[in-house]
């Protein structure tokens, strides 16, 4: 029974996340707001509210180890197997905007941090604050960069729609519902199929929720490579793991401070730190092919093989 809450709340907590995502899109086009302001924030940020709902649920919840192992997870999910996939199926990728001069330090400072935090096996409230003030700066720099490049894929069918307040009210708050009930049965029962098979709750964290809630992200890639715009995706990774650091993390110590067993959990983070690592050296090379995909798929083979 647990087995089929978890995937109905999987499930729940994706769909609720892409009623938000939606709903919050049609109201930023009313108030004329750009659509690289869009992509950028709510679309990269909004992919990332299924780990954000699942870590917060967990801390409240008091289970640290479950929160922190999804933000490790995610992170190496996201840049890993999703960008893996996609530099996979991509037939030609091209970017104008310079990534590895503009965005390559976004890719390495977060994950920096986070090592330097954990550092006492703890991430207090104090650094919960330093995360969020991370997210502002991410903010402000999407902003002042070169915006033009940024500019993401928004449904066109969203455009179109003439726009109404109760219908996207009603809907944003169904989203916020499933979303949040979704995360609560997500922890729940992952514990309990944790306990029932004799494994840690950190190791359900780093693969069946981190895998679940990095869904909204494949799926916003692989459309997007089928729509021709698959160099959007690099950019949208990016941006949800800054949100998976700072807006995850940040938001789950606030609730309660996560405590991180350094030496148990030593090799996944170094994965993690490998999987950006290699992002890195692919943005600096510019290996938006296959040779790129088989390095973060090979990189995903070791995460898995070790973990299982």
């Amino acid at each position: 029974m647990d087995y089929i809450i978890f995937i109905l709340a999987m499930s729940a907590l994706i769909y609720g996340a892409d009623f938000i995502i939606k709903e919050s899109e049609k109201i930023a086009l009313h108030f004329d707001i750009s659509h690289f302001v869009i992509g950028a924030t709510l679309v990269a940020f909004g992919t990332s509210l299924p780990e954000m709902a699942a870590s917060m649920v967990a801390s409240f919840h008091g289970k640290t180890d479950m929160a922190v192992a999804n933000v490790v997870g995610s992170v190496t999910f996201n840049i890993a197997l999703v960008l893996g996939i996609v530099f996979m199926i991509a037939k030609e990728m091209k970017p104008q905007r310079d990534l590895f001069n503009l965005d390559s330090a976004w890719v390495v400072v977060p994950l920096l941090v986070f090592y330097i935090m954990i550092q006492d096996g703890v991430i207090g409230r104090f650094d919960a604050l330093l995360f969020l003030l991370m997210m502002v700066s991410y903010i402000i720099f999407l902003f002042t960069s070169e915006k033009e490049e940024l500019e993401l894929e928004i449904d066109e069918t969203l455009v179109k729609e003439k726009f109404k307040w109760t219908p996207s009210i009603v809907l944003l708050g169904i989203g916020f519902i499933l979303t949040i009930g979704g995360a609560n049965f997500v922890v729940e029962s992952g514990t309990d199929i944790a306990h029932s098979l004799g494994v840690s709750e950190w190791i359900i964290g780093l693969f069946l929720v981190s895998l679940g809630t990095s869904l909204p992200e494949l799926v916003v890639s692989v459309v997007a490579v089928k729509k021709g715009n698959a160099e959007m995706s690099i950019g949208n990774i990016i941006g949800s793991n800054v949100a998976n650091f700072s807006m995850v993390l940040g938001g789950s110590a606030l609730i309660e401070p996560l405590r991180v067993h350094l030496e148990a959990v030593h090799f996944d983070i170094l994965i993690m730190a490998a999987a950006s690592l290699t992002l890195l050296f692919i943005l600096a090379n510019k290996l938006y092919n296959k040779a790129g995909g088989i390095f973060l798929l090979t990189i995903l083979a070791l995460f898995i093989e070790h973990s299982l």
